[in-house]
């Protein structure tokens, strides 16, 4: 049987998937009203419609001055809940805090700024505190602080649709970072089902019936996954990511905002460096590419690199699924179960999965595309990788997983290769040609995105 990880706030098992096994608080313990107040005061626009600390200049850095030191109460807590809160709550005000002049900067020249390159040690030292607590990196991440444990039901009886949630803490306050983080968390709701699959999978015996149920339902989850994905269109506009994305910078990989890195005063005399904040960090691809085998297709390079380095920021009982996950998968091979026994239809499934994972990072590099390509020229992603190869990297990946399981395959009843190997060329021919484009130093990013409609792959 496979093992359940738990930290207390998340749970990996066929009940909560990737979610926290409760809602996340909506506001810290009174303990620590002078934090909630500036978390309350920090975005651009707040609650009531008002300017808030973010939207003039100089504003925010003044108040994180005023803050309370918590590092003691901070090291006392025990509680899970009350601890991602507060791994939240720091997240979120130090990179406000560092990464403000380069927000103000970007609204006078269109041009990130420098960020501070020192965080004061009434942040640094409870933020240290927490993230040790957690055994996670003192930085905002995608799990405790902005995505995941950051989300509010605003209907109590209703579910997890982008529509019905709102955020505990926000950097821009408006309705299109809303929409785009918590689309997130819709998309997890679907988790207990692929984590039910993955157990299903491991589970079965190798006769045709038994190993493809499971396969089909991963399929079947990942493909209400990819449904509620293309919502990001609707619930947050391209052309206003700009108004939040900066904040969720990180300090690796962005040499530019932090060229000597982030100076946690009161902690280490050394700078220290943390990606930033990305969709990279969630887990439904990476479990996704283990389970199917994917991840054995990762070309060996750089971009696997840092590909691989994101793995660490994420909380330790993700982490240790994961390493759990790829040590079972690797001593019984899906591929492998399934040409051994001739599984026509198991293959079919895994054949499906493999879209749903093409499709899913196919959409992301379409957002990529649109989001940033077309936003600025900073050529970073938030998490400091480079945007033009990055998710480029995975496609190809998936596209020689997707091949080589064909070579075993024969067209029956509900699957035909011809129709098959069309659809594969133009896959292929799409990112082919979209990487010509992006070679050119001085491209056109609106070339790029066209190339979906033209070869029959737009995301909407």
């Amino acid at each position: 049987m496979f093992p359940v990880f738990s930290d207390g706030f998340f749970s990996v098992d066929p009940t909560h998937g990737f979610l926290p096994i409760a809602e996340p608080l909506a506001q810290l313990p009174e303990s620590f009203t002078s934090l909630q107040k500036l978390i309350d005061q920090m975005p651009i626009v707040k609650d009531n419609g008002s300017p808030g600390l973010l939207a003039v200049e100089g504003a925010f850095e003044k108040a994180v001055m005023n803050l309370p030191n918590y590092v003691d109460l901070v090291k006392s807590e025990q509680d899970p809940f009350v601890l991602a809160a507060l791994f939240r709550a720091y997240g979120f005000v130090t990179s406000a805090y560092t990464l403000a002049p380069s927000h103000h900067s970007f609204l006078k020249t269109g041009k990130y700024g420098k960020a501070h390159g020192a965080l004061p040690s009434n942040v640094a030292q409870p933020f240290a505190a927490v993230a040790e607590k957690l055994e996670v990196y003192p930085w905002i991440d995608y799990h405790y602080a902005y995505s995941l444990g950051n989300y509010q039901k605003i209907d109590k009886s209703k579910g997890f649709e982008w529509t019905n949630l709102a955020m505990a803490a926000k950097f821009s306050g408006m309705d299109d970072e809303r929409g785009f983080i918590m689309l997130h968390v819709d998309i997890n709701q679907y988790s207990p089902d692929m984590i039910g699959a993955v157990h299903g999978i491991l589970a079965a015996i190798d006769d045709q019936e038994s190993l493809t149920k499971p396969i089909d339902l991963l399929a079947i989850a990942m493909n209400k996954m990819n449904d509620r994905r293309k919502l990001m269109w609707e619930a947050s506009r391209w052309k206003h990511y700009n108004d939040f994305r900066v904040f969720i910078m990180g300090v690796k990989g962005n040499d530019d905002l932090f060229p000597n890195g982030l100076l946690y005063e009161g902690v280490w005399d050394e700078p220290k460096a943390y990606r930033g904040q990305t969709g990279a960090q969630d887990n439904i691809i990476p479990t996704a590419d283990i389970v199917s085998g994917v991840i054995h297709y990762y070309p060996q390079n750089q971009l696997t690199s840092y590909l691989m380095d994101l793995r660490q920021y994420r909380p330790m009982c993700i982490q240790n699924f994961f390493k759990e996950l790829a040590n079972q998968m690797s001593q019984k091979p899906l591929a492998k179960r399934l040409i051994a026994a001739d599984n026509q239809l198991g293959m079919q499934a895994l054949m499906s999965v493999y879209e749903e994972i093409y499709l899913f990072r196919n959409g992301h590099w379409q957002f990529v595309q649109k989001y940033i390509m077309q936003n600025t020229a900073y050529p970073k992603a938030t998490g400091g990788t480079p945007i033009t190869s990055w998710i480029p990297n995975q496609i190809k990946a998936v596209l020689s997983a997707m091949r080589d399981l064909s070579s075993a395959m024969r067209t029956t009843p509900n699957f035909s290769m011809e129709q098959w190997q069309e659809e594969y060329d133009r896959k292929v021919k799409l990112l082919n040609k979209q990487l010509e484009i992006v070679a050119v130093e001085a491209f056109d990013p609106e070339a790029v995105f066209k190339l979906n409609l033209e070869l029959g792959y737009q995301d909407f």
